[in-house]
């Protein structure tokens, strides 16, 4: 009798400890009609989506914010993992189908990877300057096992006085937008950001490669790509890397950088506004 007590007991406090575990993800959930779930890039909330939500009709917003950034608490390393697995889990959760996934960056990540596990779910996919492996264009031929956590580059950042950090910072942003109030905004929520998520988030995405799960994905995909540095080497690389994916439009917006929803708003929202306009 004592020794089941004592593991009820045990039991019960594993679980206590398991639902005490900060989130991954939080979701904003507004609206009717058709599902949608709104993924930002790295570093940035889930409200750099507002203002293109504000121009979709009948639309069910799911708008995803990322622990460690916008001071949302951090969670453990694996951080990307840990994004990946609560999403799916949310999906379940809310029993969400005939789904729409719009992902910045980082967020179109997500949205391949939840694409291609759930491909019966997920029936539209909105990729918007996003790439499956951000290694191969920017560490070609470095396999991801090269990719370490503690790396001298990781320990620099992590241990780089904050004045310094927010000029890195600052450096980063202008590169993003073209627009200089934005600029400072996105400056801003990296400095924000909880460090070590910062690093290891970082590193997680330089580790990943999605371009072998493509196949997996049976919705139909518009990828909204940027120009910055060169247009034709931009669209090269977008038709290299999503080659594998089997139903997809590709379209680059005129004279914008990375940030393509603070550079060319009206062009993003009536991209994907026709895109949804059929559901």
């Amino acid at each position: 009798m004592m020794k089941t007590i004592k593991f009820t007991i045990a039991l019960l406090l594993m679980a206590a400890l398991t639902f005490a575990q900060p989130k991954a993800i939080r979701v904003l959930k507004s609206g009717q009609g058709t599902a949608v779930l709104f993924l930002p890039g790295f570093t940035s909330p889930g409200s750099v989506w507002n203002e293109t939500i504000s121009h979709l009709s009948k639309v069910e917003s799911h708008v995803v914010s990322y622990a460690g950034f916008n001071g949302i608490p951090p969670v453990e390393t694996p951080w990307y993992p840990r994004l990946r697995q609560e999403l799916l889990a949310y999906i379940e959760q809310e029993k969400l189908g005939n789904l729409t996934l719009i992902g910045h960056s980082m967020g179109g990540n997500l949205a391949v990877d939840i694409a291609a596990a759930l491909p019966d779910r997920v029936t539209k996919l909105v990729l918007v300057d996003a790439i499956p492996c951000m290694r191969a264009l920017m560490m070609p031929g470095v396999p991801a096992s090269q990719i370490s956590y503690e790396s001298p580059y990781n320990k620099q950042i992590l241990e780089m006085p904050n004045e310094q950090f927010a000029q890195m910072a600052a450096g980063m942003a202008g590169n993003m937008t073209n627009n200089k109030a934005m600029a400072d905004t996105l400056a801003r929520w990296t400095v924000e950001a909880h460090r070590p998520t910062y690093v290891y988030g970082y590193t997680d995405l330089l580790k990943l490669d999605l371009r072998e799960v493509l196949p997996s994905i049976k919705a139909e995909t518009l990828i909204l790509g940027a120009p910055f540095p060169d247009e034709k080497i931009v669209l090269e690389n977008f038709q290299k890397q999503y080659a594998l994916l089997p139903a997809k439009t590709i379209q680059i917006a005129p004279a914008s950088r990375h940030f393509i929803m603070f550079d060319q708003p009206d062009w993003l929202y009536e991209k994907v506004a026709d895109f949804l306009k059929n559901e």
